[in-house]
């Protein structure tokens, strides 16, 4: 059983008990105390391997990473060796193949030696590492634990009497509590160790019993006991995590059902967790990363408000010395593209032209409900999107009072822009404007933001539901999605 499977296997016992807790929040582990000696030193033979190279890999949040390598001699030996430390973590051997041997623990000293053999993965011999050393005392514990556990289960689902099913109930407590405690053990007297930071990082709360207050049961305790306690003794300012495949699953699982997923609940967490992570180099800047990546272009309409406030907060006071210029410039550039048309913000003005070159203002339209539509008469989901948002205003929009204020963004298209509004019988009573190359140049010239920037159209057709006010209720929805919406806010204005 590998290393991997046999960390899981405590992460059963770890889940299972979590419920068990005192109901405390624990205080978080220390981080990780430097150790004094230099660089690494990792001897290794692996058989029957000669003349050849092999490498050492880690996990990375989600995914994994080359990081050294050597040259393995005609004895199959070589060494890992470096002037700076790697970062602890879970590691693994590679062949030149790729293929993954064995996994192990980068320790904080670094000064160990490896015995393996390709034809026997699970026997690799480490010597000369605490944590590793740990590490295999506990998994044999753990394993032996685990058949007594699955044979007692077995049992159990098949009890023989009422006082047989009791016993064989507490005989599997006292398994899973002998496996806790025993992890408990080494957190306490291991604290600074991998395998500690690794216990409290896969340990997963489990909801309490609904407790009854004054004769009336609060159903909201178990969720906020599980949140409160979803990350008790991890710290995030403690760069191993990166190198294990448990803390990534976690933090999504947690802004995934712990998080409400409105943009300043997110925010909250994610100026916790960044503040938290700021001393550790490599897990604040791959959070960072990771939170805007995420949220630049997020799942849900409202939550590219955490990317502005991203940018605004960090990006824009230094960090970006993280990004290289290629992603500096697209970052900077996209967070410019969202400040203006964030949700309950006022639209940014438009005064565009009709074919017949009168200025036609977007704040002129006095309409309970604004949609602005931002197309191309030549795109072809155009062609098929422009039709239905008509037909929808036609069949139900105009009598609720909704107005359309339609963009067409290819000033050199006006000839099959009329000739597609012709074609398709679009509403008469839309507003059509456009913006003539002459405006866009004197713009450009002056340096004020173009419609484009300040609406963010960088794909057709981009479309901005408005209230009377002309402030932003809703944008890049499905048409679908924005008559639902409609319906929803003229059912709560009545």
């Amino acid at each position: 059983m590998n290393l991997m499977r046999r960390l899981l296997l405590s992460g059963f016992f770890l889940v299972l008990l979590a419920g068990l807790s005192a109901q405390v929040k624990k205080p978080v582990a220390a981080t990780p105390k430097p150790v004094t000696s230099k660089g690494r030193n990792i001897s290794i033979t692996l058989t029957p391997l000669k003349n050849c190279k092999v490498y050492l890999g880690s996990y990375y949040g989600n995914g994994r990473a080359l990081v050294d390598s050597t040259l393995l001699n005609d004895k199959s030996q070589g060494v890992f060796k470096g002037d700076t430390k790697l970062t602890g973590g879970i590691y693994f051997v590679v062949t030149p193949q790729l293929t993954i041997q064995f996994e192990l623990l980068m320790d904080a000293q670094q000064q160990f030696s490896i015995v393996a053999d390709t034809a026997q993965k699970d026997k690799a011999v480490i010597s000369g590492s605490l944590d590793n050393d740990l590490f295999k005392t506990y998994s044999e514990f753990s394993v032996v634990k685990g058949r007594t556990r699955d044979q007692l289960l077995t049992e159990f689902r098949h009890p023989k009497s009422g006082e047989d099913s009791i016993r064989l109930r507490n005989e599997i407590i006292k398994t899973e509590k002998e496996v806790r405690d025993y992890q408990t053990n080494i957190t306490k007297k291991y604290p600074s160790s991998l395998l500690a930071a690794l216990f409290n990082t896969m340990q997963r709360p489990m909801a309490p019993a609904i407790p009854v207050v004054n004769g009336k049961a609060d159903s909201l305790y178990p969720y906020r006991y599980v949140k409160d306690h979803f990350w008790d003794d991890v710290s995030f300012n403690d760069n191993r995590l990166l190198r294990t495949p448990f803390f990534e699953p976690k933090l999504d699982d947690y802004f995934k059902t712990m998080v409400p997923q409105e943009p300043d609940s997110i925010i909250n967490e994610i100026k916790y967790f960044l503040l938290s992570a700021r001393t550790g180099k490599e897990i604040y800047a791959y959070l960072l990363t990771k939170f805007t990546n995420k949220y630049m272009n997020p799942e849900f309409m409202g939550q590219d408000k955490v990317f502005v406030y991203l940018f605004e907060n960090f990006y824009a006071k230094g960090d970006t010395m993280l990004l290289n210029p290629a992603s500096r410039k697209v970052i900077t550039e996209r967070a410019y593209s969202l400040m203006a048309n964030q949700i309950g913000q006022a639209a940014p003005a438009l005064n565009l032209i009709d074919t017949a070159g009168k200025t036609l203002p977007l704040y002129n339209v006095n309409a309970a409900f604004t949609v602005v539509a931002f197309w191309d008469p030549n795109c072809s989901h155009c062609k098929e999107e422009i039709p239905k948002l008509d037909s929808m205003y036609k069949a139900k929009w105009k009598k609720y009072g909704v107005a359309v204020y339609s963009v067409n963004i290819v000033e050199t298209e006006i000839p099959a822009w009329k000739r597609f509004l012709a074609e398709k019988s679009i509403s008469r009573e839309w507003t059509q404007v456009y913006e003539t190359k002459e405006a866009r140049t004197v713009g450009e010239k002056a340096g004020v933001p173009n419609y484009r920037q300040l609406f963010d159209v960088y794909k057709t057709p981009t479309i901005y539901l408005l209230d009377k006010d002309k402030r932003i209720i809703a944008k890049q929805l499905s048409l679908e999605q924005f008559d639902d919406l409609i319906e929803t806010k003229r059912k709560k204005q009545q």
